[in-house]
């Protein structure tokens, strides 16, 4: 079907396309005027939300996160809040009310939920593009009930808002108190066990000098008894060789013994002439061995004068020695024990330093939570809010006539269609080039004639037109 066919077929089927748009823009127009006005009330609230991005940590426009407006349009048709305007608007009490629900629903359900459902049926929600506005809007035959649902709807939305902030905060609140309860325990029970090992070990305070000066102080004994260790062990020598006076270093060096042996050997050889001399029974020859004897018995003495003075000399560094030895051992204990003490003191400090990093952090944000938990400020503001409309909304009369004149255009044309495919007539060549798929030689076009000037008869007499192909 070629345009030409079309539109010789709207041609032919005119009185049927009209007839058609006539009864379909008289039903659209009759449906407008039958139907009740109604009234669109609008209110506009602004969400100035501001959120923080998980990723960076910065505060971006709530506009900006992803889901944010979707997020607020969900909340704002939702059941709950649709709830609380009926709670709000106390239409659930009202008798008229609660008859038609027992009408439409024999009683079953609630009261609450079938407002509710109706409420958001007739709510429109519509966000701006650019900026953080979103209109709501109610439609109903009263005007100021529409504007009032209009307002309780937006009052809801911001009260609801206000609860799922603050519920979050109230329950988190709620667990970081119990924490830092806990953890305040926790802190104490540190505190305590810190204090008791300090009583125990009688530790004021302990820090790396003195450690520092326990251990110089080890040092300081260590040399002192390699020395006693050397003077002991040269003590003993001495002693050992005090026993020999011929070897003797002690007795070499003493000048009373060399004086005495001088003295000896003086008496000696005065005692060896005098024998030569004398006999025995001699007074002369018993005055020089007694001599000889004293002066040896006084050698004697002087020998073992020494000998006692070089024994007791090495006792003394012997005893010296222990004494240092045990000093070094006590002042060992004492440094590895001052170790062990500071180790253990550092893991209790570290526990103590611990428990309250724990306690101040849990208690920073109990702190920020419960005044989270207590804030009452909203996000939401209302910019606008709805006033009862002086023109209805609807129904459009105009846009009803449109659509019925669109709509009774495309029935028409379409019910002219099926009755050509249905009775098909020739009304063209080319109709029938493509009904019998012969060509066609020529063509007879009828006209009627002219009417001339004093005759009827003229009209009547056709006009024939041979045409070949």
């Amino acid at each position: 079907m070629n345009v030409h066919q079309f539109l010789l077929i709207l041609l032919a089927r005119k009185k049927i396309i009209l007839s058609t748009l006539l009864v379909t823009v008289a039903l659209a127009l009759g449906w407008s005027l039958i139907q009740s006005k109604t009234y669109k009330a609008t209110a506009s609230v602004l969400l100035n939300y501001k959120g923080v991005d998980p990723l960076t940590g910065l505060t971006m426009p709530g506009q900006l996160l992803p889901g944010y407006m979707a997020t607020q349009i969900d909340i704002i048709s939702s059941k709950n809040v649709a709830l609380r305007v009926v709670d709000a608007l106390h239409l659930a009490s009202s008798p008229a009310v609660i008859q038609q629900f027992n009408e439409a629903n024999e009683g079953r359900g609630s009261v609450r939920d079938w407002l509710a459902d109706l409420l958001l049926k007739k709510l429109e929600i519509v966000p701006s593009r650019e900026s953080s506005v979103v209109e709501i809007s109610f439609k109903g035959a009263d005007p100021a009930f529409s504007a009032a649902v209009a307002n309780a709807f937006a009052d809801e939305y911001e009260k609801i808002t206000v609860q799922l902030k603050t519920q979050p905060a109230k329950k988190a609140s709620s667990y970081f108190n119990e924490q830092t309860k806990q953890l305040r325990d926790n802190l104490e029970a540190a505190q305590a066990r810190l204090s008791k090992y300090q009583q125990e070990k009688g530790i004021v305070s302990l820090d790396n000098n003195r450690v520092d000066v326990e251990l110089q102080r080890l040092n300081e004994l260590s040399a002192q008894l390699v020395q006693a260790q050397a003077a002991a062990m040269e003590g003993n020598s001495r002693q050992a060789a005090a026993g020999s006076a011929l070897s003797s270093p002690d007795v070499a060096n003493n000048a009373l013994i060399q004086q005495m042996r001088a003295n000896l050997a003086t008496a000696e050889g005065k005692f060896a002439d005098t024998s030569q001399r004398y006999g025995k029974n001699h007074p002369q020859y018993m005055a020089a061995k007694a001599e000889l004897d004293k002066v040896r018995g006084e050698l004697n003495a002087a020998l073992g004068t020494v000998s006692r003075s070089v024994g007791a000399n090495a006792q003394v560094m012997r005893q010296r020695e222990s004494e240092l030895r045990e000093a070094v051992a006590q002042q060992k204990a004492k440094v590895l024990e001052l170790n062990r003490a500071r180790d253990e003191l550092g893991v209790l400090l570290k526990d103590l330093d611990s428990a309250q990093r724990a306690f101040d952090a849990a208690s920073q944000r109990f702190s920020q939570t419960r005044i989270e938990a207590q804030s009452e400020q909203s996000d939401i503001s209302l910019l606008n809010p709805a006033v009862p409309p002086t023109q209805p909304s609807g129904p459009r009369v105009l846009l009803n006539t449109l659509v019925g004149i669109l709509a009774g255009t495309v029935l028409g044309v379409g019910l002219a269609l099926l009755l050509e495919l249905l009775n098909r007539p020739v009304r063209s060549p080319s109709d029938v080039k493509d009904m019998l798929g012969i060509p066609v030689l020529g063509t007879i076009e009828w006209k009627p004639a002219r009417a001339r000037a004093g005759g009827i008869r003229s009209l009547m007499t056709p006009r024939r037109l041979l045409r070949l192909n």
